[in-house]
């Protein structure tokens, strides 16, 4: 790993990303493809792009990640907490503004399990009297 290369990694509920930052020109590669062929949807690509925006670092680094478990929203918010911490790991004076935007926070809400004798996590089989 060169000096310029920063590493970290990424959760949210199942999914981790490994993320890797270098200076370059704002390509974000996933799972050795383009993050738009990667996720498909349009819509997640401001979600990946808020800590570059939070911190005026857009078009500055180039992303390459690795994204495993859970589903595609899990692994997009995982891949945005990861270029959050590498980006934090590579300039400490970005931690500030990129905690304000709740950015370096781990959203820790999973599901909860199924309990015995019920039907869900706290759902119950409807009760009859008669």
């Amino acid at each position: 790993m060169n000096p310029e290369q920063t590493y970290a990694t990424g959760r949210r509920k199942t999914a981790i990303a490994r993320v890797w930052i270098t200076p370059g020109s704002g390509k974000v590669a996933v799972n050795k493809m383009a993050m738009d062929e990667y996720f498909g949807n349009i819509f997640f690509e401001p979600k990946i792009a808020k800590p570059f925006t939070v911190t005026e670092t857009v078009d500055k680094y180039d992303v390459l990640a690795t994204v495993t478990g859970g589903g595609k929203t899990a692994q997009v918010d995982a891949l945005v907490h990861g270029i959050a911490r590498a980006l934090q790991g590579l300039n400490p004076e970005l931690h500030l503004p990129l905690k304000r935007a709740g950015l370096l926070t781990r959203d820790q809400r999973a599901k909860e399990r199924k309990k015995y004798g019920l039907r869900g996590a706290r759902a119950r089989f409807q009760f009859s009297k008669r």
